[in-house]
């Protein structure tokens, strides 16, 4: 059951909007079943109370929940749960070389745009050393159409000349390089971090600002201890799965 007190603690500790964060609250109350299908929420009036908020905040945040099919509101009668969030978890992200190297099944690779001959974001990796160059491509994945991963994909240009331009809308970041003739990766590495959305990835991956995402850095060094390709993966928290291979 709900705790009020601890709720409204929560929303004031938090520099996510309140409307956001109530949306994500009550999603997960429909997602446990706290809220039934077909049942009828608390009134908005209700709602306000026990979080804290104006009225129009639980509106607000009610809005998020309509516009994803997961209530009904009518007016004199109340709001009501229609369904369930989704729970078809499509990715999922490997914490394996081999893993890391399957391209998702069903899924799709849209080149959103493309750099040569650029330098790297000015930040600290954990590997390698930068190389001279980096080719730059914004891709984004989808299954069904529907938007599950938007990645920023830097490669060397001096390896990225020798990757067919059918690799980069069909190949998993990773396997990009993994497949290159005579090229070998002697080091890499992954980095996961838990968000939220910002504007960019909001629109690009058709979710609310603030919704949960995924941030993942994958970068891979040759031989030679250059750092060939970083990979910067923003996953929708609701349609990714993370496994973690203990043994």
């Amino acid at each position: 059951m709900s705790d009020p007190a601890r709720t409204v603690d929560a929303l004031n500790k938090s520099a996510v909007a309140r409307y956001i964060q109530l949306a994500t609250l009550f999603r997960r109350r429909i997602e446990t079943g706290e809220w039934a299908v077909g049942g009828q929420i608390p009134t908005v009036e209700v709602l306000a109370k026990e979080c804290g908020v104006a009225a129009m905040t639980i509106r607000q945040a009610l809005g998020i929940l309509e516009s994803e099919g997961m209530i009904e509101r009518y007016r004199a009668k109340g709001t009501f749960v229609k369904q369930r969030p989704a729970n078809d978890l499509w990715c999922q992200v490997q914490t394996d070389w081999s893993g890391m190297l399957i391209a998702r099944e069903n899924a799709l690779i849209e080149v959103l745009s493309e750099e040569h001959d650029i330098h790297l974001p000015n930040r600290q990796f954990a590997i390698g050393r930068p190389a001279a160059a980096y080719r730059h491509l914004q891709r984004r994945h989808t299954r069904e159409g529907e938007a599950f991963l938007l990645a920023d994909v830097y490669v060397a240009e001096r390896v990225a000349n020798l990757i067919s331009p059918e690799a980069y809308r069909s190949k998993t970041a990773l396997r990009l390089v993994a497949d290159v003739p005579g090229l070998v990766i002697t080091d890499a590495t992954q980095t996961l971090t838990i968000g939220s959305a910002d504007l960019y990835a909001s629109e690009k991956l058709d979710i609310p600002i603030g919704h949960p995402v995924a941030r993942v850095e994958r970068c891979a060094v040759d031989a030679d201890g250059e750092l060939v390709l970083i990979a910067d993966g923003t996953y929708r928290g609701d349609r990714v799965r993370i496994d973690f291979k203990l043994r």
